[in-house]
């Protein structure tokens, strides 16, 4: 019923497994917090201020009446930027990958660690530890409802047994023709492979016609929430695949997709054997 094999040393050969956390942090303080410090209150970040040579206790550093926020415009129109540089945490993120964002939160609390002289061994192991969490990080972007479901009061055996049909019709009317474990193998053999798209597209493509017919099917109400079940974690895995599509243009989005593919696809087995487990102690009563 489902194509989604596993093998573990594909995934740890790809990313390693570590702890879930938010953003990185030195010690038990949020970098977060200490990038986006301004201590004079003149809108040019502490950090930034040192990128420019600026004294981040004084609005205006050299004392000559013009503020060191409006000099450093007129440096960066000088070297050409057009717009403020905006590489604090959560400005300007609208167009960037999650590499980018990434990249601009770790340059940054690079810059603001080394300002504040932090940046030791130690410092360089947390932030590394901190790479790997960032990649386990990500939310699930559509979550389907009970209220999305075509649910029916009947739950005798000639109603589980219809469902029970539908749902294997459902599998064996949009077969797998390539497993994830080949092409992933096939991706740490050549890293080059730009063919991912192209041999990724046709499994999402099915696995989103199967969720769109389990959506749509009649569900006995006793065995809706196991239905449910199945459905959303058939969503985190083909989200985690259409994800890896980008690990040429946008890495750490690729890396965290992979992160969590086998704990996905063994929350899929799980969701379908309870399924049908229900199924076959209703048809067996």
């Amino acid at each position: 019923m489902l194509f989604f094999s596993k093998n573990k040393s594909v995934f740890k050969s790809l990313v390693s497994q570590t702890e879930k956390q938010e953003g990185l942090t030195y010690g038990n303080e949020i970098l977060g917090n200490l990038v986006n410090k301004d201590t004079d209150l003149d809108g040019v970040l502490d950090w930034e201020e040192s990128l420019w040579g600026t004294d981040p206790t004084k609005k205006d550093t050299d004392g000559d009446g013009t503020e060191d926020d409006v000099e450093i415009e007129d440096l960066k129109k000088e070297a050409g930027q057009s717009e403020s540089l905006k590489l604090s945490l959560g400005q300007g993120a609208e167009n960037l990958t999650e590499t980018d964002k990434f990249s601009r939160e770790l340059f940054t609390t690079i810059v603001t660690l080394n300002q504040n002289g932090q940046i030791d061994q130690a410092t360089v192991d947390k932030l590394s530890e901190s790479v790997f969490n960032q990649i386990q990080n990500s939310i699930q972007k559509k979550v389907f409802l009970i209220s999305d479901l075509k649910l029916i009061n009947n739950d005798n055996k000639q109603a589980i047994q219809k469902y029970s049909d539908a749902l294997n019709n459902i599998y064996t009317k949009y077969p797998i023709e390539k497993g994830m474990v080949s092409i992933l193998q096939k991706l740490i053999a050549d890293e080059e492979n730009t063919d991912l798209e192209s041999e990724l597209n046709p499994i999402i493509n099915q696995e989103n016609k199967i969720i769109s017919e389990l959506v749509k099917m009649s569900v006995p109400q006793p065995l809706s929430l196991l239905h449910l079940n199945l459905i959303n974690t058939s969503q985190k895995l083909i989200e985690n695949i259409y994800d890896m599509r980008f690990f040429h243009t946008d890495v750490i989005l690729a890396m965290s997709a992979m992160s969590q593919y086998e704990e996905n696809s063994t929350a899929l087995d799980s969701a379908a054997n309870k399924l049908a487990e229900a199924i076959r102690q209703k048809l067996n009563n």
